[in-house]
């Protein structure tokens, strides 16, 4: 639409109201998961990605808009065990701001301090923004680096069913997940990291926060007497979906963090990813960015 134009993305033959019949807040999980039988419902949640898509014509409402802000089994942070939960509704701020996240998870942290507008913080949700399954979705590279899984909740009879589902199998591609029209993401859980657990993430773009990633890198692992183990890499923004990396992380597993180790790690990640171009960046410009800021995050990781 141009600076010029006056007319809403409404007015077009592609109206995304069209199919809208009813409106839906249910305040029980068990009422939610029960709407979705059908499958014909748009969740609506926090709300920052799903208003300007569905103006933009990119989305078409289904039958039935499905409020679950009001639904307490959806909400929280906690330590259950050896897990932390975080739940679906949780915003970006009250992620960033959490103590338990902020103790034992403060890579989510970085990555959070770097979305959006404090505004889209404000009321952007986790299990939004994991459902949008953008391949640059700025939460879902450290989530890859901290082995989380995905709860899902849905009411294939009369009983609530409820599994957990590793995000590093969660997306199918741009916008897709392996998430059936009938289930809820209701939460994600991330096992505690060890005292001698490492992470770091690094995004970059034109703006530092504003702006979607041309590249992210989430880099996680333990670290004791500078050896790395239980390496987990990341990228963003440089393929279908938010990438393991496990080619680089090979290269790193069990060892030194030297000069040698990192420059080998660097090569690795470059060869692995398999970025486009957009307007965004080239293909080759994300190569050498994810070449160069891997080398660089290492290098900080080993130096911490």
């Amino acid at each position: 639409m141009s600076l010029g134009d006056t007319k809403s993305p409404f007015d077009s033959e592609e109206d995304p109201m069209t199919e809208l019949k009813r409106y839906f807040a249910p305040t029980s999980l068990d009422q939610a998961v029960e709407c979705l039988k059908g499958g014909n419902v748009t969740i609506l949640a926090g709300g920052t990605d799903l208003t300007p898509q569905s103006q933009a014509g990119r989305i078409k409402f289904r039958e039935t808009l499905m409020n679950i802000r009001h639904i307490p089994q959806l909400s929280g942070i906690t330590l259950e065990g050896n897990e932390i939960r975080i739940g679906a509704l949780a915003t970006i701020t009250e992620i960033m701001e959490h103590p338990l996240v902020r103790q034992h998870l403060p890579v989510l942290v970085e990555a959070c301090d770097h979305f959006a507008s404090d505004q889209i913080r404000n009321a952007g949700t986790l299990g939004g923004n994991i459902c949008n399954a953008s391949p640059a979705g700025d939460t879902l590279v450290p989530l890859l680096v901290l082995d989380a899984c995905v709860e899902l909740a849905s009411m294939p009879e009369a009983k609530l069913y409820r599994h957990c589902m590793p995000i590093s199998t969660f997306f199918t591609g741009p916008g897709k997940t392996r998430k059936s029209l009938c289930e809820l993401v209701t939460g994600v859980r991330i096992p505690v990291p060890s005292p001698d657990h490492r992470s770091r993430f690094y995004k970059h773009g034109t703006r530092p926060a504003l702006d979607i990633s041309t590249i992210s890198i989430g880099i996680a692992g333990d670290i004791k007497d500078g050896v790395i183990s239980n390496v987990r890499v990341a990228f963003g923004a440089v393929a279908p979906t938010p990438l393991r990396a496990t080619a680089t992380e090979s290269a790193l597993e069990g060892r030194h963090l030297d000069a040698a180790t990192i420059e080998a790690a660097a090569v690795a990640a470059r060869d692995e990813v398999n970025p486009i171009d957009d307007v965004r960046a080239t293909a080759w410009y994300r190569r050498e960015m994810i070449h160069n800021m891997t080398k660089r995050v290492l290098e900080n990781v080993a130096q911490a």
